[in-house]
Parts: structure tokens; sequence; C-alpha cells
């Protein structure tokens, strides 16, 4: 939790910092962070997941996976697009409230800033204990990638931080 209200402020310090550098000053960023938030929607019986990722480094590596040209931010590339995003997300995140993982439904993705957020549910899944996750976003990119899982269950929020080249969490609510 400490973590998550550490690194939070500092990505967006990056953020809005950048966004004032002239373009022939502008650095890569110096941490490497992905956010996903999952969250219980009691009403529907439905997990929602939004990754939020950088576009440059979800960008590199849907170019080292895939070997296709990447622009996230195009409007006539947003199609070709869906098909990268939504395989890279699936290969890289795995969740389950039973024994079998979690099948996924894509619901799509938009640039929010500097980052890019993709969005899913799940189908209906009945009230659940313990919830695993497996998330090796950008892991296949960067040694030093730090993804940072909330996940929330009927008004109860729990965060972890997973450094590479940990994968795996497991909640009790």
């Amino acid at each position: 939790m400490m973590w998550a209200l550490i690194c939070k402020p500092l990505v967006y310090c990056y953020i809005v910092g950048a966004a004032w550098l002239p373009a022939k000053h502008k650095l890569m960023h110096p941490i490497h962070v992905s956010t996903t938030n999952i969250e219980y929607n009691k009403q529907d019986s439905k997990l929602e997941i939004i990754c939020t990722i950088f576009t440059d480094d979800f960008e590199a590596a849907l170019v080292k996976d895939y070997h296709k040209k990447t622009d996230l931010s195009k409007a006539d590339m947003h199609a070709a697009m869906d098909v990268l995003v939504k395989d890279y997300i699936i290969s890289h995140l795995q969740i389950k409230t039973s024994a079998a993982a979690m099948q996924l439904n894509y619901v799509g993705f938009e640039i929010n800033k500097e980052a890019t957020d993709v969005y899913f549910e799940s189908d209906k899944i009945p009230a659940f204990k313990k919830i695993d996750v497996n998330d090796s976003l950008l892991h296949d990119l960067f040694d030093d990638q730090i993804n940072i899982i909330h996940i929330t269950v009927n008004g109860v929020r729990k965060s972890e931080k997973l450094d590479y080249p940990d994968t795996k969490l497991s909640q009790v609510f």
C-alpha cells in the first residue's frame, strides 16, 4: 500500500514534467511500471480490469513480440492495434478465482496522456474469497519492471507491488 502511495505521484510527476520539456530534451522515463486495477462489480457479478502502461513501453513490447509496426495513437491503426493489445495482455495477465484461469473479455484501449489504458471484463462469476493473479506485463522487455496490482472486492481494496521477476499474487477477501 505504501508503495502505491509513493509510486503513483512519481508517475504523475514524470508525466507532467515531461509534458513541459521540448521534444528534443525529452528523456525516456526512469521507471518501468504498470498498474492493473481489478474490481469486482457485485451488481453485474463480473470483474472489471484496467491495465495502465506507459505507451512507449507498451509499443516497444508489442513490436518485440509481434514484429509489426505499432502506433497506439493513430486512429487508422486502431483496429489492427486492438488485436495486438488484446493478445499481449491476455498472454501476460491471468486471473483465477477458482481452479481454472478466467477468460478475460477485451473491451478496448485508449490513450490517456503518456499511458495506455486497456479494459477487460470477466464473464459472470460467483462471489469469491480468494483471487490469484499472474502478471508478467513488460517482463519480456525490462528486468526492472514493477507491476502494481490493486484489487477491490466489496469495497475492500488491497494493493501489492510485484518487482521483476515476481509475477504471482494471491489475495483473500
